[in-house]
């Protein structure tokens, strides 16, 4: 697989750390930006690589060369002036004759390929960004995907927003040559505005979401703290091909209030500190999985559209404190029969429903994780025997026991 990375922006909001030479080369961690990138591509194999250089490129080109002293193959395209987020692709349709990744030049990651692109062909996807949650989703652009992953629709940070998904376009994308039939004319191009988002409505873009550590060089601040990451390991603990370990959350009476069936979107409101716990998870490199049993599914009472909508609300509440959570698991099952309006098809006895651990098995399975060394923390007893059946240890709270005591015990073992 090749990588086309785009290493021609000029870095105008990090120009204060050092603007003599491209964003791509500023020292991160001891190496430059791009060098973080291109190891972390080879270390999965994909060696065959083509920069798309602008401004100060011919620093890039002699640091770099052909690419042999770091284990892979480099070639250029020199953007004589600048073509925008995907003017350059026209020149490369020759060279682009399979999927292929697309990367900015300015990231962080620690990301495994090989399931982003599984998942780019199992869609047969013409376009899959790599979507993620942040800590600022209030200003950032959001990605509105289904359920299974197909993009709906696409908000700028202008656009105005109410209960959203915390799911943002991270940068990294696969692109079928297909998409470069639309690049008709030399001429600058913007990748999002001009060729994804008008392919929206086709269905043939989607969005791999990850829990995977991603971050881009926008700002000084933001550079101190990818080389806090870099030096405590946390980027490449976050990678999908290592082991992970999660802090499994109950919902109701844990991050949110109990309000017995919450069945009203309103009644959705956080508990006291539960942003703050959820956010030092975050930041710990744990992930922070909410697994609920949501019976009024199967009751009838709740729609999956109005059980959405309250979990994008919850997701907004969490982000506006700075603190997002991974995934989120629904059992919609429930055994019992006799309630006006049930949907037959949820009444069983299922594996998923806690006490037992099938959204735990679920998750583990989805994202790699060790079970013995991760946490379910939760207000029932069904919680504990839950997180019991799956091999993780457990913390119970009430008697005074918050999540955010829960998560500042979990964190000090």
């Amino acid at each position: 697989m090749t990588a086309v990375i785009m290493a021609g922006g000029k870095g105008t909001r990090v120009a204060s750390v050092n603007s003599q030479i491209p964003k791509p080369l500023l020292p991160v961690a001891g190496k430059p930006v791009l060098l973080h990138e291109i190891e972390c591509l080879r270390r999965q194999d994909i060696t065959d690589i083509i920069l798309v250089v602008g401004h100060l490129g011919e620093q890039i080109v002699n640091y770099f060369g052909d690419g042999r002293d770091f284990g892979v193959h480099i070639e250029y395209f020199r953007e004589e002036t600048p073509l925008g987020t995907a003017g350059a692709l026209y020149h490369l349709k020759a060279r682009l004759r399979d999927d292929f990744l697309l990367l900015n030049g300015d990231l962080i990651f620690g990301v495994d390929f090989a399931r982003l692109m599984a998942f780019h062909k199992a869609h047969e996807a013409m376009v899959t960004l790599l979507v993620h949650p942040n800590d600022h989703p209030y200003d950032s652009g959001l990605v509105i995907a289904d359920n299974n992953g197909r993009v709906r629709g696409w908000l700028t940070k202008e656009d105005e927003r109410t209960w959203y998904k915390n799911c943002v376009n991270a940068g990294l994308h696969v692109l079928s040559p297909r998409l470069l039939e639309k690049l008709q004319t030399p001429r600058k191009t913007d990748l999002d505005r001009e060729l994804i988002r008008p392919l929206i409505p086709t269905g043939e873009v989607y969005a791999y979401r990850s829990p995977e550590y991603v971050k881009d060089m926008g700002t000084p601040e933001r550079i101190a703290a990818v080389e806090r990451d870099i030096r405590s390991g946390l980027v490449q603990r976050k990678n999908l091909r290592e082991k992970q370990r999660a802090v499994f959350l109950d919902r109701d009476g844990t991050i949110n209030k109990y309000v017995g069936f919450l069945r009203d979107i309103g009644e959705m409101e956080l508990l006291p500190g539960a942003a703050e716990a959820i956010q030092m998870i975050d930041r710990s490199g744990y992930l922070a999985i909410v697994v609920t049993n949501q019976p009024v599914i199967a009751r009838g009472e709740v729609t999956w559209d109005e059980l959405d909508d309250i979990h994008r609300k919850l997701e907004t509440l969490l982000g506006r404190e700075g603190a997002y959570v991974d995934d989120i698991f629904v059992c919609p099952h429930h055994p019992d029969r006799g309630f006006a309006g049930e949907r037959p098809e949820y009444k069983i006895d299922c594996d998923c429903r806690k006490p037992k651990p099938g959204l735990l098995l679920q998750a583990a399975e989805k994202y790699n994780i060790d079970l013995a060394e991760s946490w379910m923390v939760g207000d029932s007893d069904s919680d504990i025997q839950a997180g019991e059946a799956a091999g993780c240890r457990t913390v119970k709270l009430g008697g005074g026991m918050t999540l955010l005591d829960a998560v500042k015990v979990i964190l000090a073992r």
